[in-house]
């Protein structure tokens, strides 16, 4: 509040009491200060802790992030692979190492040069590459790498992706499954007799493989979805684990 001006004749000023109601002004003023951050802006929450339990990609992990390799997810394990997750855009990002975290993880460990081993043919044009070996894709132009490899989930036994060469014939952005109706396969690009590269909502591996597509996340398949055409080539070799003849 505004302070009466001082009165000419200091003998006729009013006496000045402290307020009762002072105290617990102060006290809010100092609890709203400490509840602002170093820039007067809101405080920052405290970060929960992790408390995922082990995966079973523990050791992995553990290992790339430079944590002591036991295969227990400690408190602070935990905590690293949930910072790996949210650099990545992994969901959820809790900490457990999971299988997409793992294949992520694989398809990092291959951006420095996915194709040394030169399984995928090299061409003047695009070439979308599906290794079911490692369960990666890319896409190159002939030695360049136009698309990092991500991670990719492909058929199950007895309904394996089918090996070779193909070609990108149908696209549909918002396609949603005539075998399974309560299926929806984003961004689908189909290239070989009903398997299409799409993207997958949800958990990405769970129910093990695809039913023969080339399953993404929903953002990778977004990306793809940008590059690619009708008429793109799609190069598929390897075997996924689990379908051995």
């Amino acid at each position: 509040m505004a302070v009466p001006p001082r009165s000419p004749d200091p003998a006729s000023a009013p006496v000045r009491r402290r307020s009762r109601g002072t105290g617990p002004y102060l006290l809010a003023g100092a609890l709203a200060l400490l509840a602002l951050g170093p820039a007067g802006g809101p405080a920052a929450a405290a970060e929960p802790p992790c408390t995922a339990r082990t995966g079973p990609y523990q050791r992995e992990l553990e290992e790339h992030l430079k944590r002591p390799v036991d295969g227990r997810n400690s408190e602070a394990d935990c905590t690293a692979i949930r910072t790996f997750q949210r650099t990545h855009r992994i969901e959820p990002a809790d900490g457990y190492p999971d299988l997409l975290t793992y294949r992520t993880l694989v398809a990092l460990r291959a951006r420095a040069n996915p194709n040394a081993a030169g399984r995928c043919p090299v061409r003047p044009h695009r070439v979308t590459c599906v290794d079911m070996d490692r369960q990666l894709l890319w896409v190159q132009r002939d030695s360049k790498v136009v698309f990092p490899p991500v991670p990719v989930r492909t058929g199950r036994d007895e309904e394996e992706t089918r090996p070779g060469w193909h070609e990108i014939y149908w696209r549909n952005r918002d396609h949603v499954s005539s075998l399974f109706p309560d299926s929806p396969m984003p961004y689908a690009q189909f290239f070989d007799g009903g398997q299409a590269i799409h993207g997958r909502p949800g958990d990405m591996f769970d129910n093990g493989g695809s039913a023969g597509c080339v399953n993404l996340t929903v953002p990778d398949a977004a990306r793809l979805w940008n590059l690619l055409t009708e008429g793109d080539a799609v190069y598929v070799w390897g075997t996924r684990t689990g379908t051995e003849d």
